[in-house]
């Protein structure tokens, strides 16, 4: 009875010990999984508050560059299609952050091209919305560049997280996948010079 007794007990601890690092493990792999959702969530409210600036720029540009129609429309139709790029970021894949970082890639090579545009008319340049604007701009392509370096960051901690033993099996129990990257294409993870008033042809 006493040996029946004593191994029950060790068992029991033994059940306890197994329950609470698959419960440690778990909750760590959530924690670190709405991290990542967190930091996705920012690099969304960035990329928004640039697509919000877009519509005022375009109309005080519109004013004094009447005749640049085929830029100012780029401009637009870019902002249009990545505002349709949405991803789930529960459910993240590299192909789904590659499509959405290519449709913002569009916006910023039409907002080059009105920068370009916007060279050619000093009246533009120093009209005070506009200057008010391309302060906003850069500050937020600024911003851009730092969540997505965020982003990459706690991805990176979930997905190290994730793979490394024993918590490893805890995730492909309970299916936790890897989180993709930003990848840095050309000059990616640095933010687009917007500087209007002071940057020069080259």
């Amino acid at each position: 009875m006493k040996k029946g007794c004593i191994g029950l007990i060790v068992l029991g601890v033994i059940a306890l010990a197994l329950f609470g690092w698959v419960k440690g493990a778990y909750n760590g792999l959530v924690a670190s999984q709405e991290s990542v959702e967190t930091a996705w969530g920012n690099v969304e409210n960035v990329y928004q508050r640039r697509a919000d600036l877009i519509p005022n720029l375009v109309e005080t540009v519109k004013g004094y560059a009447k005749h640049e129609q085929e830029t100012l429309e780029g401009v637009i139709e870019a902002r249009a299609n990545a505002t349709k790029v949405t991803i789930d970021p529960t459910n993240m894949t590299p192909e789904d952050l590659q499509k959405y970082q290519a449709a913002q890639g569009d916006v910023t090579n039409a907002l080059s091209k009105l920068i370009a545009v916007a060279e050619a008319y000093p009246d533009l340049k120093a009209n005070q919305n506009f200057l008010e604007l391309q302060s906003q701009l850069e500050g937020t392509e600024n911003r851009i560049a730092v969540e997505r370096n965020k982003f990459n960051e706690v991805a990176r901690e979930y997905n190290t997280k994730r793979r490394t033993f024993p918590t490893n099996i805890i995730a492909s129990i309970f299916g936790f996948g890897d989180k993709p990257y930003f990848q840095a294409q050309p000059g990616a993870d640095v933010a687009p010079k917007v500087d209007f008033g002071t940057s020069e042809k080259k």
